[in-house]
């Protein structure tokens, strides 16, 4: 038997009619599924570099086109969480300062990860046939394999607790 009550007291927390949180889980899910077969397409067919004249045109429009869509979802999540019933228990100092930690850590990974990449390694350059003369093997990748994921996932949920 399932014990329907721990699902009851999820639900007293989160409102999944509110608009807003429905467009933060659409910007969540649809953004990473964007990407990739976006940049699935183009290693297939080459098709982007091709219509822009370049692999390296390519890729830059590419991630500014991601740059924008996570300019979006951060906008939705943070409409979100506002819109949200706040937990009693974590409406405190504590959690705040707790947050902000979680979150400036995830930000040290996420920008460690683009400067040790640069723009076309952290935008899906390999998937344009722009590869590293290397592996990236200096901090963060020294600390974590997917520094870029574990502190964007950081960076919200630092953002969720504040």
């Amino acid at each position: 038997q399932v014990d329907v009550g721990a699902m009851a007291r999820l639900f007293g927390y989160v409102d999944v009619t509110d608009g807003a949180f429905a467009a933060a889980v659409l910007c969540i899910a649809f953004n990473p599924l964007f990407w990739n077969v976006v940049a699935r397409w183009e290693h297939k067919t080459r098709a982007l570099s091709r219509a822009l004249g370049s692999p390296r045109t390519a890729c830059y429009c590419l991630g500014t086109v991601i740059l924008l869509l996570n300019c979006v979802r951060s906008h939705c999540f943070t409409e979100a969480m506002k819109s949200q019933p706040r937990l009693e228990g974590l409406d405190c100092r504590w959690t705040y300062l707790l947050g902000l930690a979680i979150l400036a850590v995830g930000t040290v990974f996420v920008i460690s990860s683009f400067l040790a990449l640069g723009f076309v390694g952290t935008f899906l350059g390999d998937y344009f046939g722009i590869l590293m003369e290397a592996k990236v093997t200096s901090f963060p990748f020294s600390v974590l394999d997917n520094p870029m994921y574990w502190g964007s996932t950081a960076v919200y949920l630092g953002w969720a607790l504040m």
